[in-house]
């Protein structure tokens, strides 16, 4: 989405750095403030699952919206670990009253973080945007928590803390036969060992060469000293 914080009134801009801040100082029980340096009409947070639910030991990474008529109008909230919640859609958006019709200016950004929170202690079923999970809510609440744990197990539960994560550095690609430098590096020792042997040849040829001419001279002396008698 498109950063809003060149809409947003100057004095509007001040009220919510000064909130975020306090929110990523002093957050609520069980949830993670993580603020965008470079747009603070985007927040990111993480949510623990509560106890004695079925998204229990899950983290669950969420993010407020806040639009151009922000206070006025509600943040918009999405929920973007995957969940299954009868109040929140397929997209990860959320249905709360308090992003509604019970939004007012003064309830402020951490209300709406607590109230998200209880969303997942007390869903309500009569405002569904996952139809599936409100009808097993009402019908088969053994199912539908089995559903839930499920895919908490799945997409809550991977052992990362909730903060907006940047791309990682992948496993580095080992050294391998067909390595450049390795070929390089091969050439060169491959080089060496020829200029050595040709050295050794070189070497052996010319003492095999020397003790052949002391051999010729030695047979010349020998027949000087024949014709001598």
């Amino acid at each position: 989405m498109n950063s809003n914080v060149e809409n947003l009134p100057p004095q509007v801009l001040r009220l919510v750095y000064k909130e975020v801040s306090a929110l990523a100082a002093d957050p609520p029980e069980g949830i993670k403030v993580y603020p965008s340096e470079e747009d603070i009409t985007e927040l990111h947070t993480a949510i623990e699952g509560p106890e004695g639910t079925p998204y229990a030991g899950g983290v669950f990474r969420m993010r407020l919206v806040l639009g151009k008529d922000f206070p006025a109008a509600p943040p918009r909230g999405y929920f973007l670990t995957k969940i299954f919640h009868p109040n929140v859609g397929h997209k990860g958006e959320i249905c709360v009253n308090v992003l509604k019709r019970d939004w007012k200016a003064e309830l402020g950004l951490r209300h709406v973080l607590l109230t998200i929170k209880c969303l997942l202690i007390h869903p309500n079923p009569e405002s569904a945007l996952n139809e599936e999970a409100g009808r097993l809510l009402l019908e088969d609440y053994k199912e539908y928590a089995s559903r839930a744990h499920l895919l908490t197990e799945i997409h809550a539960m991977g052992g990362t803390s909730g903060a907006p994560q940047e791309p990682a550095d992948g496993p580095q690609p080992k050294k391998h036969a067909g390595d450049p430098n390795k070929r390089v590096a091969g050439a060169g020792l491959v080089t060496n060992g020829v200029a050595a042997n040709n050295l050794s040849n070189s070497s052996s040829s010319g003492t095999s060469s020397s003790n052949t001419n002391i051999v010729a001279k030695k047979k010349m002396d020998k027949k000087r000293a024949l014709r001598r008698l």
